[in-house]
């Protein structure tokens, strides 16, 4: 068995072509118009309706045309987040085994053509529709078939594309890629589909809110309107726009262009991303839960210890540990035996393999039958507390196997069933030194600065768990797997190592910290660990992850260590300072002009602004502040927490502190100055824009607003869009010219008042601990 050459695999590519299914994506233009259908744009059509009803046509002509401005920007908006997905999905390839040139490696399952010969095991999505010539796999074709019971394949056997390998190990050879696959469908990792959030829900609520107020305020301004008999013609539209105001615009496209540029950004970090929502995720993330090996430790291991029992030789019990491996799997215990049998110049040619049984996550060992000079012996290879529970009692066993952990090993145990009276007797140990990275006591230092309440897991001895533990500063109180099934999650925060765990108590140990309030990430890399995965918040899938582990994760690291998930938690901090910033903005720009314009009338007998002036006003704040998403911000140094009743009070009270200055405004227009209703109108849409954009430098820092420099594309905006407004007062576009000293006048007073009101900020947000 040599599988293909290169040079052949590299013809049948040309022939055959990538090995995926290139997807169906919705014409452009469907997409575009779409942006047309929904609450806010019917409410700007109805608009544009009863303005052309008027006779406002040059006022209807306007707003259509900042409708379709406003589709054109969230369409390219969206362009680009989709752009970055599709980023994300060229990295996010399935790898498999494949054997070419008589070489077992690893592969993108993208490259892999008909004649090839692969291998699958227990936790693999087959990448292709294979024809089984050895092993014997358990398979759930749940995704293609419907069929929910899993169902058993072996040689002679066929394997469809998309299949999960639930147990077992099977090599076979690609029969169809691609759209010739049997069900055609393509391997993705990424989860396409929406999934629940946090953020959103927050959002959506505090959108409630904002409509609650704006409702309120409506009725008592059609009620007033229709007391003094004010035209319904004005009104209406008017009231159709302020109920527009508490609606945020530009949100859907600022919060899918801030996870998506995260994402991307995390990839450049070695973590892609398979769910935008774990972006937010990890931001709130208090617990994490980690596993031992190649994520703290390098995952590199070395035969560093050998360890036979009488009768038996050092080179017997490395080659009965090699008869009970394959080397197909890519495992590192059995490379690393493979390599010490090469070392050693061991031959195992003369003896035949009858029948494998691969590693059992719930067994904790391998198996295999085998031949040799007439006779057939049972050969195990396993965690030794498995192993010693099977066989005959030996004194030194229990000793030796201690010592080895108390060195950081890794202790396998090696046994063979004796021919005779059917025992099992104990062969040796092997012990295999996985040093932890050099980089992990920084990296685990750094997490719990960031108040990250860390927990190791491990399959091994608590001896072994112990030494490695202390080596990277994680602590040295290690537990028992029993105290996770006692659910008693004090006793479990009073643990930093859990020792000896199976991956069904990752999932117990999830649900019962998720249960407390907590919110969990989890690191893992089998199939056993997909239920504990897709539980947590934050499922981490490590480096060399099984793809069944990939695909339940919502982050997958690509480099081996704990770096990528600290970069994740400072890249998904600053994502959450940047939506914090937003969602702030919205709250006090909200209340300001729906309070103001709707006390404004009330106070005046009319409108103090057009409904043209509040579409413009929406348009160029509500989009300004998409370059929020960009903005240059640092992460917080503690989990995050969502607090709406804070959020809503912090901007419910400077709002307060706004409206002040815009009613003082509005009274120096009215009564010192004179200005004529057309005049103050133009006045308040200045005042409106100017404070707009004054407050998101306000609110985006906890502290003196001139503590951090904001991103060049926030002031870009900001200059802009001030500039923009600025022209059309002075030079009468679509509003009544005013003084450019009154202009210049507005902006410098808006200015000083919101450096004042910095100072009293830092209080608030001191007092509401936001």
């Amino acid at each position: 068995m040599t599988g293909l050459t290169s040079k052949e695999a590299e013809e049948l590519l040309l022939k055959y072509g990538p090995n995926r299914v290139e997807e169906k994506k919705q014409h452009r233009l469907f997409i575009f118009l779409q942006k047309f259908w929904g609450p806010i744009a019917w409410m700007l059509e109805v608009t544009i309706i009863l303005q052309l009803i008027i006779g406002k046509y040059d006022e209807a002509i306007i707003i259509a045309a900042l409708l379709i401005f406003n589709s054109l920007l969230s369409f390219f908006q969206e362009e680009r987040s989709n752009q970055a997905l599709e980023i994300l999905k060229k990295e996010l390839v399935i790898q498999a085994r494949v054997l070419r040139d008589s070489v077992w490696y690893l592969l993108s399952s993208e490259k892999l053509v008909p004649g090839d010969v692969i291998h699958v095991r227990m936790g693999d999505i087959c990448p292709a529709d294979i024809h089984l010539f050895e092993g014997n796999v358990l398979i759930d074709q749940s995704a293609l078939t419907g069929e929910s019971l899993p169902i058993d394949q072996e040689a002679g056997g066929i394997i469809y594309s998309g299949s999960i390998i639930k147990k077992g190990e099977a090599t076979g050879e690609v029969t169809a890629t691609g759209e010739k696959t049997f069900f055609g469908k393509t391997v993705s990792l990424l989860e396409t589909s929406q999934t629940k959030s946090h953020l959103k829900e927050i959002l959506f609520t505090i959108i409630k809110y904002l409509v609650a107020v704006d409702i309120f305020f409506v009725l008592i301004v059609f009620g007033y309107a229709l007391y003094i008999n004010h035209p319904l013609t004005s009104i209406i539209p008017f009231i159709l726009i302020l109920l527009v105001a508490s609606i945020p615009i530009a949100l859907p496209a600022t919060f899918t262009l801030a996870t998506a540029l995260g994402a991307v950004h995390l990839t450049k970090k070695g973590v892609l991303v398979t769910r935008l929502s774990a972006i937010e995720e990890a931001a709130t993330m208090d617990r994490l839960c980690i596993d031992k090996t190649g994520t703290i430790t390098q995952n590199s291991l070395e035969l560093a210890e050998i360890l036979s029992f009488a009768p038996y030789s050092e080179n017997r019990l490395l080659i009965l540990a090699a008869l009970a491996s394959r080397e197909s799997t890519q495992d590192p215990i059995d490379l690393a035996i493979f390599e010490a049998v090469r070392t050693k110049n061991l031959s195992l040619s003369t003896i035949k393999s009858i029948r494998y049984i691969p590693f059992d996550p719930a067994l904790k060992r391998t198996e295999a039958f085998i031949e040799e000079e007439g006779k057939e012996i049972h050969v195990l290879k396993g965690a030794p507390l498995t192993i010693s529970k099977l066989a005959a009692k030996n004194s030194e066993f229990s000793k030796e196997a201690s010592r080895m952990a108390r060195k950081g090993y890794r202790v396998i145990a090696v046994a063979v069933e004796n021919d005779i009276d059917k025992s099992i007797e104990l062969v040796g140990l092997l012990g295999f030194y996985d040093p932890p990275r050099k980089e992990s006591k920084e990296i685990i230092q750094s997490l719990k600065k960031l108040g990250i309440r860390m927990l190791m897991l491990t399959g091994d001895s608590k001896e072994t768990a112990t030494t490695i533990a202390s080596e990277v500063g994680l602590g040295k109180r290690v537990c028992s797997s029993d105290l996770i099934h006692k659910n008693k999650t004090e006793d479990i925060l009073n643990c930093d190592v859990f020792a000896g765990i199976f991956p069904e108590d990752k999932f117990n140990l999830v649900k019962g910290l998720q249960e407390n309030g907590h919110i969990v990430g989890m690191t893992g890399d089998g199939v056993n660990d997909a239920p504990a995965l897709k539980q947590a918040e934050v499922g981490i899938a490590v480096a060399n992850a099984m793809e069944v582990a990939k695909s339940a994760a919502s982050l997958i690291l690509v480099e081996p260590g704990l770096r990528g998930i600290l970069s994740a938690i400072r890249t998904s901090r600053r994502i959450y300072q940047r939506m914090l910033t937003y969602i702030l903005n919205k709250i006090l720009k909200s209340f300001e002009i729906i309070v103001f314009l709707s006390l404004g009338f009330i106070f005046s007998n009319d409108l103090i602004i057009t409904p043209l002036l509040i579409v413009i006003l929406l348009f160029t704040n509500d989009f300004a502040t998409m370059a929020i998403a960009t903005d240059r911000v640092a992460y917080s140094p503690k989990p995050e927490r969502w607090e709406i009743g804070k959020l809503m009070m912090a901007g419910g009270i400077s709002a307060l502190f706004i409206l002040f200055f815009s009613f003082s405004v509005f009274l120096i227009g009215k009564e010192l100055l004179h200005l004529s209703l057309k005049e103050l109108q133009t006045l308040v849409f200045l005042v409106l824009v100017f404070t707009g954009q004054g407050n998101i430098y306000l609110v985006r820092e906890r502290k003196h607003f001139w503590n951090s420099r904001p991103s060049n594309w926030l002031l870009l905006v900001t200059f802009l869009d001030i500039a923009f407004v600025s022209v059309m007062a002075i030079y009468g576009i679509l509003v009544t010219p005013i003084n450019p000293v009154l202009i210049l006048w507005l902006l410098v007073s808006t200015a000083l008042y919101l450096s004042l009101l910095d100072f009293l900020k830092i209080r608030i947000f001191s007092y509401l601990k936001l």
